[in-house]
């Protein structure tokens, strides 16, 4: 696309204004993040969340109508701007689930449909993208898809985001614990489409009024027995409380918890944002040097061990492609697999801590696969890419769950993953552009490893810093509790209705005393 705007010739020129492309959407986000967050807490997430698939849809559509290339930035960075689901949608999962040990087999999902997206997007923009050149019969020369040749993919994911409004309008419920409540029109029309198009006949309620009738007088009968204290007005006796709230006092406890920025952002908290913008930035820059690691020519100059090499594998574009494809369906089947059994059996933060811990050695190892013997290269640079791909399986669901639960109170959720989401982006913004500096740095001193290295540096950060976080009982743990110690708020039998029903069990019925006593002579 950046070739078709015709503003340079030059291959490395290309690379760096797609790299503008893609870092305008990253840096947008990351600007956008919090206040999506900070506006979900405040006006629902079903509402940011659609208003974010609208926004995205938009900027798809300028974004294939761009002739040029600062049409193509501002699209790209309008869709950064308007898109704050990331974060959003965390926060929706995390209220979704009442039950802890749902939660590995629910961050599970977010992972997979993002790996998916990752497959099914690249191939749906190639097989759509130029359509005139490549489906001459159906799309003919001097249509509207001969002027922009990149019209047709950017506008069945309009299409597609559409159906997912659309969606998002009629079925989505609201999940906000002080909003949910509310009225919602789409959801309501919704449930009226489901009914017409099931077709069910109305319900109306059988009534017996005959056994109405008989249920009132045996209610009445019921009450003048009971004796004072035990009737429905008098209240009743009640059981111990405990620290299993119903929803309502939920409710009214969880908006009495503070609302304040620096009171949402514990200690706890900023520990797991810094360890998840650490974990975005070598990451990412993992994804940028690889490919760039295996197609780099072979080089047959001496080694000066244990540092000083250079090479690479001289891989066409096609291999590098079919790995990529292979390492994405092992992502999902590993995120839907292996995460929730491996979470579930050691512990989310052990599973985080043990994964950041071992990611240095990979870096470490890396740059070594050109000394293996050919026929073992493939294996070896396999047997590092399916490491690194389910240690970012683990990872980053890992890191969500930890996030969630670290929060002070669920009504602060949305703001903590904005800042949490936007810290990603800023990481992932800059991640492949220093990578790339110090790759080409390294190449320059005759150091293949050096930008490796440097990520590695930056995953021992993020694992001594680890060190620092603790797995805090998260708003599940309390609800499950029962203070056995906790003072009673009110007694299990009310002592005056005791007293009551003991003086009319013994008080003298004077109208039979009366009968009993012999007439006056």
């Amino acid at each position: 696309m950046i070739a078709s705007f015709k503003i340079t010739s030059s291959d490395n020129e290309i690379a760096i204004y797609a790299g503008m492309v893609t870092s305008a959407f990253a840096f947008a986000e990351f600007s956008s993040g919090v206040v999506w967050g900070r506006l979900s807490d405040k006006v629902g997430r079903k509402p940011v969340l659609i208003g974010g698939l609208a926004g995205t849809g938009l900027s798809m559509m300028i974004f294939g109508f761009a002739p040029n290339l600062p049409v193509a930035l501002v699209g790209r960075a309008l869709g950064g701007l308007l898109n704050g689901n990331i974060g959003v949608l965390q926060t929706t999962v995390a209220e979704m689930i009442t039950v802890k040990e749902h939660q590995p087999r629910a961050y599970s999902i977010m992972p997979f449909v993002w790996c998916l997206g990752s497959i099914l997007g690249p191939a749906l923009g190639g097989a759509l993208a130029q359509p005139c050149l490549n489906y001459p019969s159906v799309f003919p020369r001097g249509t509207i898809f001969d002027r922009f040749p990149f019209l047709l993919p950017n506008l069945i994911c309009a299409v597609i985001l559409a159906c997912g409004v659309t969606i998002g309008i009629l079925f989505l419920e609201e999940t906000h614990q002080e909003l949910k409540n509310r009225r919602d029109f789409g959801l309501e029309a919704g449930k009226w489409l489901l009914r017409r198009f099931r077709r069910e006949p109305a319900r109306s309620p059988i009534v017996d009024k005959d056994a109405d009738t008989d249920c009132d007088e045996a209610r009445s009968l019921l009450r003048d027995e009971l004796p004072p204290g035990y009737r429905t007005t008098d209240g009743s006796p009640r059981m111990p409380s405990s620290r299993a709230l119903s929803p309502t006092k939920a409710e009214a406890d969880t908006r009495r918890k503070p609302r304040g920025v620096q009171k949402a952002f514990t200690k706890q908290v900023v520990l797991n944002i810094i360890g998840y913008g650490l974990l975005a930035y070598h990451s990412i820059s993992f994804d940028q040097l690889m490919p760039v690691f295996l197609s780099e020519d072979v080089s047959h100059a001496p080694a000066s061990l244990p540092f000083k090499f250079v090479g690479g594998f001289e891989m066409p574009t096609k291999v590098i492609g079919v790995m990529m494809s292979i390492q994405g369906v092992y992502s999902m089947i590993a995120t839907i697999f292996l995460f929730p059994i491996v979470v579930q059996r050691f512990g989310t933060l052990a599973t985080f801590r043990f994964v950041v811990m071992s990611w240095p050695i990979l870096y470490f190892l890396v740059p070594y696969l050109v000394f293996l013997p050919e026929h073992f290269q493939y294996g070896g640079i396999f047997f590092c890419l399916m490491w690194k791909i389910t240690a970012q399986v683990l990872a980053f669901p890992a890191m969500a769950i930890l996030i969630t639960n670290s929060a002070p109170s669920m009504v602060v959720l949305g703001l903590i993953n904005g800042v949490a989401a936007s810290t990603a982006s800023l990481a992932r913004a800059f991640g492949p552009t220093l990578s790339g500096i110090i790759h080409a740095w390294g190449l320059e001193l005759g150091y293949t490893g050096f930008a490796w290295w440097a990520s590695g540096l930056i995953c021992i950060c993020a694992a001594i810093e680890s060190l620092w976080m603790t797995e805090t009982p998260g708003r599940m743990d309390a609800m499950d509790v029962v203070d056995e110690e906790a003072p009673l708020e009110e007694a299990f039998l009310d002592p005056l209705a005791i007293d009551a029903a003991i003086n009319a069990a013994t008080k003298p019925d004077k109208a039979k005393i009366g009968r009993d006593l012999p007439p006056p002579s």
